[in-house]
C-alpha cells in the first residue's frame, strides 16, 4: 500500500482552498497507479494524468505566488483568457485531471467497501467498471470506449492488484482494505472540493474526448 500511503494527501483547511505545491507532489505520485492494474493498455489514462499535472505545474510555476491555490489558478486564468477560458490553460488541465482522479477513487471506495462478482470474487472488473462509468466514460467517444472495455480483459486479480499497490509485499487483505480507507479519507475530499469548485465557477465542460 505504498504506492498510496507513502504521499497521503493533506487534510484541507475549513474554507476548502486547495494549496497548489502539495496537491501537486501528492498527485504527482498518482500515475504509478495504474502500473499497479498490471497492462499498458490503462496507460493512456496515466499518460493523461501525467501530462494534465505538468501543464497545472507549468503554468503555477510562472507564477507561484499568484497561483497559490487552485481556486486562484481558475480564478487568473479566466480573467486573462475571457472568453476562451474554461477551454484553455491550467483550468481545462484539471478538468480532465479530476476526471482520472475520480476513477482512481470511486474504484477504491467500491473495493474498500466490498463490491464484488460474487462468480469472480478476486476479480476486479466490477470496481475498474463502476469507477470508469462514474468518472469517465460520459466524456469518452466510441473507440476510447471499446479500447476501455478491451482493458477490462487484462484486468488483474484483487490479489495481484493490492500486492502490487504494496510494491510487492505479502500483505493480508483486510490490512490493505484499511490502508485503502485510510488514503481515501483526505483524498475524497480533495475531488469532491475540486468538482465543488468547478461547480460554482462554471468551468465544466462535457465535451467528448
Amino acid at each position: 500500500m505504498s504506492v498510496l500511503l507513502q504521499h497521503q494527501f493533506k487534510p484541507l483547511p475549513a474554507d476548502k482552498q486547495i494549496d497548489t505545491c502539495c496537491f501537486l507532489d501528492s498527485v504527482s505520485h498518482l500515475p504509478a497507479f495504474f502500473d499497479c492494474l498490471g497492462s499498458a493498455i490503462f496507460s493512456p489514462i496515466k499518460a493523461d494524468i501525467t501530462g494534465n499535472i505538468s501543464k497545472i505545474r507549468s503554468v503555477y510555476e510562472s507564477n507561484p505566488s499568484k497561483f497559490k491555490t487552485l481556486q486562484m489558478i481558475l480564478e487568473g486564468e479566466k480573467e486573462l483568457h475571457g472568453p476562451q477560458w474554461p477551454k484553455v490553460g491550467a483550468t481545462l488541465a484539471l478538468m480532465w485531471l479530476k476526471r482520472g482522479l475520480k476513477f482512481i477513487q470511486v474504484m477504491l471506495q467500491s473495493i474498500a467497501d466490498g463490491e464484488r462478482d460474487d462468480q469472480n470474487p478476486n476479480l476486479i472488473k466490477v470496481n475498474i467498471t463502476k469507477a470508469y462509468e462514474i468518472a469517465l466514460k460520459k466524456y469518452h467517444g466510441w473507440f476510447v470506449q471499446k479500447i476501455f472495455q478491451t482493458a477490462l480483459i487484462a484486468a488483474p486479480y484483487k490479489d495481484d492488484f493490492l500486492k502490487a499497490l504494496s510494491k510487492g509485499q505479502t500483505v493480508k487483505e483486510e490490512e490493505c482494505i484499511e490502508k485503502i480507507r485510510q488514503f481515501l479519507v483526505n483524498y475524497t475530499t480533495t475531488i469532491e472540493a475540486i468538482y465543488i469548485m468547478y461547480n460554482k465557477m462554471n468551468a465544466e465542460l462535457d465535451y467528448k474526448a
